[in-house]
């Protein structure tokens, strides 16, 4: 921006030169065509082109610089117009902003024009676009992470967990389920795998029931007798576990469905039932415990979510990019899709040009209005100064030639009167 604004300077002042240096020149010309006009008759012709050049240039110069200053410092009445005007030019360039482009009538139409859906799916769709675009969402979502306040977020965290995981009731639900479980014969797995683990685990393990055997037996008691006793307690055990995993219908395997059953139902519809389950319920997520579950959750999941977010080659990442390349295609190729989302953005952004165009216009005048007078005309000039230029050159070279033709035409009347 600095370079561009000195590029700008440099060519506003050799337009300056180059309109001074005609000037001059008119002038050089003019005192020329006085010196020598006597010896040369014809030079009365360039004396009145570099009269008519001078007036023009002068004329247009102070024409030009009335613009930005007062010509020579003198406060000749409308002089200095940027200056003085700054503030009806700041809300004349709002309104012209606001009527004739922060319309819903012109945004519309442009924004239908760019085919920005087309333009999008074709871009997400490359790998190139997809890998932008994934990497500047998981660049905005650690941002959010980040700055993220953990104490507050584990208060929300808490305050949600309690309303809708610690407050509703557990029993009845949990009562229902479990009875759909039991009449579906969905139990039978779980009992036939702890039975199974509970055998193996007895198989594999007799010397513990030695050790309880002899720990509870009288001192008298030969160690034999402790022995096979604890032999056969193990090896009945074993055998009703493994008996209990593989048979469907042994009677503890039933006894213990029918608890299970009539447990179920009564977690439905027994008040003792229900408030044993909810008081342990609350004991087991006590505000304590819940907080410590939140912290422990929270922490794992934001840490999670940023290593996966900054590894580009992370499973979450590339689902990411995935996803973006596919929703790219289906943008391409589903005319209706592509065609609801651009309506969508149309009417959100003309609907908000329309709310807030005045406003989006005010910026304009108020920022012109807020320039100090002498930034703002030099602002102005360094845009349209070089231009401005041309009008003093063409003036010099108007004014000549007019100057020529007037003298012309006065020659030609004093010959035919005469």
């Amino acid at each position: 921006m600095p370079e561009l604004l000195d590029q700008r300077a440099e060519g506003l002042r050799s337009m300056k030169r180059v309109a001074t240096l005609l000037f001059l020149l008119m002038c050089a010309l003019f005192v020329f065509s006085v010196l020598f006009q006597e010896r040369i008759p014809a030079l009365s012709y360039l004396k009145s082109a570099a009269e008519g050049g001078m007036v023009g240039a002068v004329a247009d110069w102070f024409a030009v610089t009335a613009l930005f200053r007062h010509p020579l410092g003198l406060k000749i009445p409308h002089t200095n117009l940027i200056q003085r005007k700054k503030d009806e030019l700041g809300a004349s360039l709002g309104d012209f902003v606001q009527q004739n482009f922060l319309t819903p009538q012109v945004i519309t139409t442009k924004l239908r024009q760019a085919q920005l859906g087309l333009r999008a799916g074709s871009y997400l769709a490359s790998e190139k676009g997809s890998a932008a675009a994934a990497t500047q969402i998981s660049t905005l979502a650690v941002g959010a992470l980040n700055s993220l306040d953990d104490e507050q977020v584990l208060t929300v965290l808490q305050v949600l967990a309690n309303d809708y995981v610690v407050a509703p009731e557990w029993s009845t639900t949990l009562g229902a389920l479990g009875q759909k479980l039991i009449d579906d014969s969905h139990h039978e797995a779980a009992v036939e795998l702890i039975a199974q683990r509970a055998g193996t685990w007895v198989s594999e393990h007799p010397e513990v029931f030695l050790d309880v055997v002899s720990g509870r037996s009288p001192s008298w008691v030969p160690q034999m007798v402790d022995q096979l006793l604890a032999q056969k307690v193990h090896q009945e055990l074993r055998g009703l576990l493994f008996a209990v995993a593989n048979n469907v219908q042994h009677p503890l395997r039933l006894a213990l469905t029918d608890w299970l059953a009539d447990f179920t139902v009564a977690m439905q519809h027994d008040p003792e039932t229900i408030n044993k389950v909810e008081a342990f319920k609350h004991s087991l997520l006590g505000d304590q415990q819940l907080r410590e579950l939140a912290v422990r959750g929270w922490d794992s999941l934001k840490t999670g979510l940023i290593q996966s977010l900054q590894d580009a080659g992370s499973p979450l990442n590339i689902a990411l990019r995935s996803a973006l390349g596919t929703f790219g295609e289906r943008l391409q190729n589903d005319h209706q899709l592509r065609e609801n989302l651009e309506e969508r953005l149309v009417s959100g952004v003309a609907s908000l040009t329309e709310q807030h165009g005045a406003a989006l216009a005010g910026l304009v005048s108020d920022t012109v209005q807020a320039w100090n007078p002498a930034e703002t005309s030099e602002k102005l000039e360094l845009q349209v100064g070089r231009d401005l230029q041309f009008i003093r050159i063409n003036g010099t070279v108007i004014g000549a030639l007019a100057g020529v033709v007037i003298f012309s035409v006065g020659e030609l009347i004093m010959a035919i009167s005469g």
